[in-house]
């Protein structure tokens, strides 16, 4: 008959820890059955449930003593002290991914996050640093009591309470294979992978900026219908010269973590791609400079080199956002599940659901309230963390390449 035996070693990290305490180990003959190990700063826990067939008592004065030869404090459980069925435990996987996101967190909104997860009878099974810039990026890996559509629904929904009531980004993915096999990402561009709105650029040309600004703002909240709002806006731009085109490409600027994001998921083998109510003439060049995989957006008439304030062909409204999405994922192979998109108006509602994953990035409240997952920060690298990346991977990856990565 197999004893379980969970051992649990804490002090500074050094060389040296796991060679003893595995060379006592081997010596006795046992099982492993589970092995986790954190260093926190210069402090190591380690912890390894094994099974043994003979003289428990004996392996846990052994491992005591050898502990103690490399300064290091151990607890040692045996049988019931563990608790139920361990071995069953040690093989059982979480059940979902949480990554909570703060600039910074604070004990008082992590101790909430615990505690609602704890009223749900959801287990924290490990707590990860996944970031400590641009933000603070903790990824929960989490049990729930009750694997059922009912129980994920409602760790959703306690979840994006608690977030708003703390102020935190918080996500919730299944874990496992389906999150690892996300290949496609796709960006709404204005107020998303640039700053600022490319109609109201081109209107600061004919003195109608605020004009536009007010249209644009209503249809982004969801109050006027895109198509309708899209024409009424470009309509504004008749007799802008051809060139203030070339002029608002030449001065985009790119939201802080746009271009780490892209280099990161292009090494990761991610197909990338725009979808964009603004016009093709400005975001095909803006997809060419970084290097993206396919882009949509609405065509401007040009007429004797000045614009005629009409958009030519289909309009790139909600529904075609969604429907470009479908169009890029069939060209690379991969299920709408297997995607992400990321947007920040309600024109963008359709594309977010549609996806394997929906990031509202810094979203009007129509968006946020149908997104899988809401990012409040102003760094777009923060979509990295969501999806599992550490920035310590990204740093190194960098690192490696050439780049050098700016810290405060």
């Amino acid at each position: 008959m197999t004893t379980p035996v969970l051992i649990t070693t804490t002090g500074a990290d050094k060389p040296g820890v796991s060679s003893a305490l595995f060379a006592v180990l081997t010596r006795h003959g046992v099982d492993v059955l589970d092995v986790e190990q954190v260093v926190i700063r210069d402090r190591l826990v380690l912890g390894v449930l094994v099974g043994t067939e003979s003289d428990p008592e004996g392996l846990q004065e052994a491992v005591e003593q050898a502990m103690a030869t490399v300064s290091m404090q151990v607890e040692v459980r045996i049988g019931e002290a563990i608790g139920d069925d361990p071995f069953a435990q040690s093989r059982q996987g979480s059940t979902h991914a949480v990554v909570v996101l703060g600039h910074p967190v604070s004990a008082r909104e992590f101790g909430e996050v615990a505690r609602r997860l704890a009223g749900l009878d959801v287990n924290i099974d490990s707590i990860n640093s996944i970031a400590d810039y641009p933000v603070t990026g903790l990824q929960l890996d989490v049990s729930v009591h009750e694997d059922t559509e009912a129980a994920e629904q409602e760790l959703r929904s306690t979840l994006v309470d608690v977030a708003s009531v703390v102020g935190l980004d918080i996500s919730v993915e299944r874990a496992g294979l389906a999150r690892r096999a996300k290949r496609l990402v796709v960006f709404d561009v204005d107020s998303t992978l640039i700053q600022g709105e490319v109609v109201e650029m081109l209107a600061a040309h004919a003195g109608v900026e605020q004009k536009v600004a007010e249209v644009t703002d209503a249809a982004m909240r969801g109050e006027l219908n895109f198509q309708e709002s899209l024409r009424e806006r470009v309509a504004l731009l008749e007799g802008v010269p051809e060139s203030a085109m070339d002029e608002v490409a030449d001065s985009l600027v790119l939201t802080p973590g746009a271009r780490t994001t892209i280099r990161t998921l292009k090494r990761l083998g991610y197909h990338i791609g725009v979808v964009s109510g603004g016009f093709t003439q400005i975001v095909e060049r803006l997809a060419e400079q970084l290097d993206l995989d396919f882009a949509a957006a609405n065509d401007l008439e040009v007429r004797d080199g000045k614009l005629t304030g009409r958009v030519v062909g289909e309009v790139v409204d909600r529904q075609a956002k969604a429907e470009n999405l479908s169009s890029f994922a069939d060209k690379v192979g991969v299920s709408l599940g297997q995607c992400v998109a990321v947007g920040d108006g309600a024109n963008d509602i359709d594309m977010l659901g549609a996806a394997g994953m929906g990031v509202a990035f810094n979203a009007k409240p129509a968006l946020r309230e149908v997104a899988d997952t809401a990012l409040s920060v102003p760094y777009l690298d923060a979509v990295l963390f969501m999806l599992g990346v550490t920035r310590e991977e990204v740093e190194a990856a960098d690192s490696g390449d050439g780049y050098e990565t700016p810290r405060p």
